[in-house]
């Protein structure tokens, strides 16, 4: 695939963990396991694409009203795989970023994350984005407190107020916008997923769990992605 025909941003909701497993007469937690190991895989791939943007949905904050069961499980996923992504991410020159609230974590968690970013931050080639604790609503309210906080300090006026210095304070700050979208799973929406950012980004849905998504099917929705014609503002 030619470097041109590859999506700058692509973004991901790996959806159908817990159905993978169910499935299969396993427990939920056994189908993050296979979800982890895919998420490693698909960075790889994107990677050797030439991708510079990857973000994937890695825990909502919608996610804490799951099973306490669970949600512990998920954690004890998140100290084994931060140390598994941090030896694929030098392996393939990929800088890591982490956004949303992190400081809903446990101590340790946090200071994986920012080891993570820390020594990944000098690396080149694909900068790999993890939505954590993570939901669109909650960052764009964040993002007007900020912006309160600036104009009662002076720093910033209502006038200054538009699209673009509202963008600076959102956590994407610094990253594009996604051209393309992948949502596994079979369902067929955001669930509070860069509600901002994705204004204009192309959107492939597929039935396939996230556990059994592979390099072949991102293929699949890079072409959907090169059949589209991108039109901005009506035009």
């Amino acid at each position: 695939m030619n470097k041109e025909e590859v999506p700058r941003h692509i973004a991901v909701i790996l959806d159908g963990n817990g159905r993978w497993a169910k499935q299969r007469s396993l427990p939920r937690h056994f189908g993050h396991m296979q979800g982890c190991k895919t998420v490693e895989k698909i960075v790889e791939a994107v990677a050797r694409l030439h991708v510079s943007y990857f973000t994937i949905y890695g825990f909502s904050t919608e996610n804490w009203n799951r099973p306490k069961e669970e949600v512990n499980a998920l954690m004890r996923l998140f100290r084994y795989y931060m140390k598994r992504l941090l030896v694929v991410a030098q392996k393939n020159n990929v800088k890591v970023l982490a956004i949303g609230e992190k400081s809903r974590f446990s101590a340790d968690i946090i200071e994986g994350v920012e080891r993570l970013e820390k020594q990944t931050k000098d690396n080149t080639g694909l900068t790999f984005i993890l939505a954590i604790n993570y939901g669109s609503r909650d960052e764009i309210v964040r993002a007007v407190k900020k912006m309160n906080q600036d104009i009662q300090v002076g720093s910033l006026s209502l006038d200054e107020i538009n699209e673009e210095n509202f963008s600076q304070y959102l956590d994407t700050k610094e990253i594009p916008d996604p051209d393309l979208l992948i949502r596994t799973g079979g369902e067929i929406r955001l669930s509070n997923y860069l509600l901002w950012q994705c204004a204009y980004t192309e959107f492939y849905f597929c039935d396939i769990y996230w556990p059994d998504f592979n390099q072949e099917e991102l293929i699949k929705a890079i072409k959907y992605y090169n059949k589209r014609e991108r039109r901005f503002g009506n035009v």
